[in-house]
């Protein structure tokens, strides 16, 4: 396959914001690179929270091997009833960024669902390489579930949800609550899924320095959370899904990803082995968008149709 291929064109009102996010979101990202983006400042949970009437509390908890790692339970302040329980993932390649990054909707559900909202502080690779990364996160939604009383959430709606690098954590997470046969969880919300280390889908080769992930970043963030390992036979599902062979007994699916970035064909695929092994999935495919548009350009007609279908597909999950 050649080194770069022709791509689908960029919505133009996401392709005019392009030129100034240069510097700010991780395109051509090698080793030496990582540590400026790491460095980019994010929004606190306070400038998210605002005047709401939200609380955020911190825990401590034990995570892979014992090692302690934080999370945070995102609440109304009057909440009292048991309502459902959302445990979130964040994104950044499993190389970057907090539990705090793109947490808004956390806020967000609290408000309209009355919902708890847990977010992890997962160690990151190249530090924490796999399977730590995943373990922690898997070790923090076991800690969710084993408090549901605690936290006043109802366990039969706990929702894992989770963007780009997030995404593929929480479907490792959801492969590893089926197989090990612990959390029982009521769905899973991924969006723009990073989810395949052999980075040979079409897809994966037409996003080369443009957009907002390009095939450089990815590679490196996937050689930071696998080393040698990258791109060969070795490699657990747990740590790419797309290389499960197995995808039955999942909860219902929500996927979305921009047609635009090199998820795209990732995720179409994984969606589509959801339905070969008779499960529940919805897919959309938002033509012209690049990865992480919904957070980046909410405002925007495409996040804005984007954002509207997640939240109806959760609305609807969260009435049964």
């Amino acid at each position: 396959m050649k080194s770069k291929l022709a791509h689908p064109p960029f919505d133009p009102e996401l392709a005019a914001l392009l030129p100034a996010l240069e510097g700010y979101v991780p395109v051509n990202m090698t080793p030496e690179r990582l540590e400026h983006f790491r460095a980019l400042k994010m929004p606190t949970i306070e400038e998210l929270i605002g005047d709401l009437p939200v609380q955020c509390v911190d825990y401590t908890i034990p995570g892979y091997q014992g090692v302690d790692i934080v999370v945070s339970v995102i609440s109304r302040k009057d909440h009292h009833e048991p309502g459902p329980g959302i445990y979130n993932i964040h994104g950044g390649g499993m190389v970057m960024c907090n539990r705090f990054a793109a947490v808004h909707p956390l806020v967000d559900w609290a408000m309209k669902h009355d919902a708890v909202g847990v977010t992890v502080e997962y160690r990151l690779a190249p530090e924490h390489p796999h399977p730590i990364p995943v373990e922690d996160c898997y070790a923090g939604l076991e800690w969710m579930a084993k408090h549901a009383e605690e936290l006043r959430f109802d366990p039969d709606r706990l929702v894992i949800f989770g963007g780009s690098g997030g995404g593929g954590l929480a479907a490792g997470s959801t492969l590893l609550a089926r197989d090990r046969k612990g959390p029982k969880l009521a769905g899973q919300l991924l969006q723009c899924p990073m989810i395949d280390d052999r980075n040979e889908t079409v897809s994966s080769y037409q996003y080369q320095g443009t957009g907002v992930w390009d095939r450089t970043s990815n590679l490196t963030a996937w050689t930071a959370v696998l080393g040698e390992r990258r791109g060969s036979d070795n490699v657990s599902p747990y740590a790419a899904p797309a290389r499960a062979t197995d995808l039955s007994g999942l909860p219902p699916t929500f996927i979305d990803v921009g047609a635009a970035e090199v998820f795209r064909d990732e995720a179409v695929a994984y969606a589509n082995s959801i339905w070969v092994a008779g499960g529940n999935c919805e897919l959309h495919v938002w033509g012209g968008a690049f990865h992480g548009f919904y957070d980046i350009a909410p405002q925007s007609a495409l996040a804005q149709a984007c954002i509207a279908a997640r939240e109806a597909w959760l609305a609807r999950l969260l009435a049964r």
